[in-house]
C-alpha cells in the first residue's frame, strides 16, 4: 500500500508540474476564469456516468440473475474508477472489477467475463466513433495531418477486437500456448490444470453473457454509448469556459490520443504522458495560459476528482481486506 501511495503522489506531482510550467503566472487568474457553472457541469457529467455506469452493471448481474441495488452499485462504480487512477496503467481496475463482483456469488471467472465483456463495449464504441469523426476532421482545412494518427489508433482498436475475437474463437490454442508458457516457468501440474480450468470457466462466462436478452444487450450498449460521450465532452465545455472554440470532433481525438500516450509513463492516471499528449495536441489551437488552465480544469474533473471521491468507496469495499493481509515476508 506504501508504494501505491508513493506511486500517487507522484502522479500527482508530474500532473500538476507541467500546466504550471506552460501557463507560469498566468494560470491561476486564467483559471480563476472559468465559471463556476463550468465546474459544476464537468463534475456533474462525472457523476452522471458513475450513475450511468451502475445500470450498466445492474444489467448484466440481472441478466445473470443476481439484483444488485442502485446505490451499492453506484459505490463500486466508484471504488473501481479509483483503483483504475490508482494504479500503472489501470491495472487495478481489473482487480477491483473481479473482485467486487464476486462478492455477488459470481465466480471469478465470471466475473472476468463481465469485465472484458465491458471492455468490448468499449473498444467498439471507440471504434465506430472514429470512424465517424474521422471524415469531420480530415476536411477540416487545420487538420491535414491527423491521418496517421487517426489510422494508428483505428489499427490498435481493430486489433484489440480482432485479438479478443480470436482469444475466445481459439481458446484451445490459447490453453495449449499458456500449457506451453507455464511449462517453461516451471509451473506445477496441478496449478496448469487450475488455470485450464479458468479459462474453460471463463470462455462459459462470455457464453452466458452474448446469450442475454438482445435487448438487454443492446441496452447496455447504448449506456456506454452515452457514458463516454458525456465523459469526452467535459473538455469542450471546459474550452468554451474559457473562451476559446475548438471543434469537439478534434477534441474527442486529443483526448483518445493523450490517454494512449498517458498508458507508456506506467504512472497512475497515466500522469506526465496525458499532459504532455495533451499540450502537444492543443497547443495549435490554444494560448499557453488557456491551454494550462484547461489542463488543469479538464484533469480536476476526469482525474482528481475520481481519486478524491471514489477514495471512500474503495476503502468501505475493498480497503479493508487489502489492510488486513499480511504482509510480505
Amino acid at each position: 500500500m506504501k508504494r501505491t501511495f508513493l506511486l500517487i503522489a507522484l502522479a500527482l506531482a508530474v500532473g500538476a508540474a507541467i500546466p504550471v510550467f506552460i501557463g507560469g503566472r498566468a494560470l491561476l487568474p486564467e483559471l480563476r476564469s472559468l465559471p463556476a457553472q463550468v465546474w459544476l457541469v464537468a463534475l456533474g457529467s462525472v457523476a452522471i456516468g458513475w450513475l450511468i455506469n451502475a445500470m450498466r452493471l445492474r444489467l448484466v448481474l440481472g441478466g445473470l440473475g443476481q439484483k444488485l441495488g442502485l446505490p451499492r452499485a453506484v459505490a463500486k462504480v466508484m471504488a473501481i474508477d479509483f483503483a483504475t487512477n490508482a494504479t500503472p496503467a489501470g491495472s487495478g481496475g481489473a482487480l477491483a472489477y473481479v473482485y467486487l463482483v464476486a462478492q455477488r456469488g459470481i465466480s471469478s471467472s465470471h466475473a472476468a467475463a463481465m469485465y472484458a465483456l465491458d471492455q468490448v463495449l468499449d473498444l467498439t464504441f471507440f471504434l465506430a466513433a472514429l470512424l465517424v469523426i474521422a471524415p469531420l476532421l480530415l476536411a477540416g482545412p487545420r487538420e491535414p495531418h491527423l491521418g496517421w494518427q487517426i489510422g494508428t489508433l483505428m489499427t490498435l482498436l481493430i486489433g484489440g477486437c480482432v485479438l479478443l475475437w480470436m482469444m475466445v474463437r481459439d481458446y484451445r490454442r490459447v490453453l495449449l500456448w499458456a500449457g506451453r508458457m507455464l511449462h517453461h516457468l516451471r509451473i506445477s501440474v496441478s496449478r496448469r490444470r487450475q488455470l485450464a480450468r479458468w479459462i474453460l470457466r471463463f470462455r462459459h462466462g462470455l457464453g452466458l453473457l452474448l446469450g442475454l436478452a438482445r435487448w438487454r444487450l443492446g441496452l447496455v450498449y447504448l449506456l456506454c454509448v452515452c457514458h463516454w460521450l458525456i465523459r469526452y465532452s467535459i473538455l469542450f465545455w471546459i474550452v468554451r469556459g474559457l473562451g476559446q472554440h475548438v471543434p469537439w470532433s478534434y477534441l474527442f481525438l486529443a483526448q483518445m490520443l493523450s490517454f494512449g500516450a498517458g498508458q507508456a509513463t506506467l504512472l497512475p492516471g497515466g500522469s506526465g504522458g496525458v499532459e504532455l499528449g495533451f499540450s502537444a495536441l492543443l497547443a495549435p489551437w490554444l494560448p499557453a495560459a488557456t491551454l494550462a488552465a484547461g489542463l488543469i480544469a479538464w484533469r480536476c474533473a476526469t482525474y482528481y476528482w475520481l481519486l478524491l471521491a471514489g477514495a471512500g468507496p474503495f476503502v468501505l469495499l475493498i480497503g479493508r481486506r487489502l489492510w488486513q493481509e499480511p504482509p510480505p515476508a
